[in-house]
């Protein structure tokens, strides 16, 4: 890795974390990119605050890859309102690992790559709103008219990975479990029904549960149910009446989204609970198997390991796009006050996809 390339990536990443946007203030950022795409690619379409970019003319008859990569941030922590700074051999700045750093190699090496140096076409895909609720993400959008992106053999989201390979994803569904009492004293609690007591034995169900393991292109998932949030009272001397909680259900890949959610929708029957489902996200299939993947393992030696957690390869999967999450960011610092990313994990996340794109 020449030093020119690694204070590229330094000097890019700086310049994409210098442009605050978190989630629903990307359209700047959005402006940057597509102002250094036009110049340089032949085809260049701008969906809302996201940007793709076709590296090569269509027609080639070679593979073609996308590399995906989200504009937005998380809110950004007040202390962390300041231009990017160096520590070392860190860049620390809102998003440096999650994921403008990965935005970085993904821009760099369309500049470097040329066509001729590559076995496939490339196709950029940079879009906004990923931190937010699903319906709400602008990649839904960008797959929504297939031309966008046509039809990529391979799609690699450089999501922070440690610059390890993670296939597949767990799904994720939000339900809350509602439970109906009646309002009394607290002194006389025979006089209500506590809703809060009716979903204890929901509760002692979720903590009795074993995450259950599942095997996807050669990786093992573990599926697991939590409840992340309980809501119920309404003051320290009244029977609650109500009573809400939030459970999350991470799934395996083995389970379409259908019948995750009607296994949440069995779970609340039998507690006695009425039920509501928000951010319905489907699993991904670990494509371990892919021709693409087995070449990337292949030229790289980079290691596997599932995704147990949820990414934007479920999205990639469901309109028919293999894809696997490969990123330099750390994962430790996703979401991190002071977030930082090591400028050496940038140098080798781009010489692992230049091995992998190398013709």
């Amino acid at each position: 890795m020449s030093d020119d390339v690694r204070a590229a990536l330094a000097r890019r990443t700086e310049a994409l974390c210098a442009r605050l946007s978190p989630i629903g203030s990307e359209r700047e950022l959005a402006d940057d990119v597509e102002g250094w795409a036009r110049p340089r690619f032949g085809r260049v379409e701008r969906v809302l605050n996201s940007v793709v970019v076709h590296v090569d003319p269509p027609g080639s008859g070679r593979p073609v890859v996308a590399l995906c990569g989200h504009l937005d941030t998380v809110p950004v922590h007040d202390e962390d309102r300041r231009p990017p700074r160096r520590e070392g051999s860190r860049i620390v700045a809102p998003g440096a690992s999650d994921m403008k750093g990965g935005v970085a190699v993904m821009m760099e090496l369309a500049e470097r790559l040329p066509a001729r140096a590559r076995f496939c076409d490339l196709v950029l895909v940079l879009y906004s709103r990923e931190e937010g609720p699903y319906l709400e993400n602008e990649l839904g959008e960008v797959l929504r008219e297939p031309s966008r992106i046509g039809r990529p053999d391979l799609a690699l989201c450089l999501e922070p990975t440690d610059n390890v390979l993670q296939l597949g994803c767990v799904g994720s569904i939000h339900g809350t479990f509602t439970f109906a009492g009646r309002a009394a004293h607290s002194a006389r609690p025979w006089h209500g029904d506590n809703a809060v007591h009716r979903a204890g034995a929901l509760l002692v169900d979720l903590a009795g549960r074993a995450p259950r393991e599942a095997r996807s292109g050669g990786q093992v998932f573990r599926e697991v149910m939590s409840a992340t949030r309980i809501e119920g009272g309404r003051a320290r001397n009244v029977v609650p009446d109500r009573c809400a909680v939030n459970v999350n259900f991470r799934f395996a890949p083995d389970k379409p989204l259908e019948a995750a959610a009607d296994e949440l929708r069995a779970l609340g029957a039998s507690h006695g609970a009425e039920v509501e489902l928000v951010d319905l996200a489907p699993a991904c299939p670990a494509y371990g198997d892919h021709p693409l993947v087995r070449r990337l393992v292949e030229r790289t030696g980079v290691a596997s390991e599932p995704k147990q957690a949820w990414t934007d390869v479920a999205r990639l999967a469901a309109h028919g796009v293999p894809a696997a999450n490969l990123g330099p960011g750390a994962t430790s610092q996703a979401h991190q006050r002071g977030e930082w990313v090591d400028v050496d994990a940038l140098a080798s996340g781009y010489a692992l996809y230049e091995r992998f794109l190398g013709a």
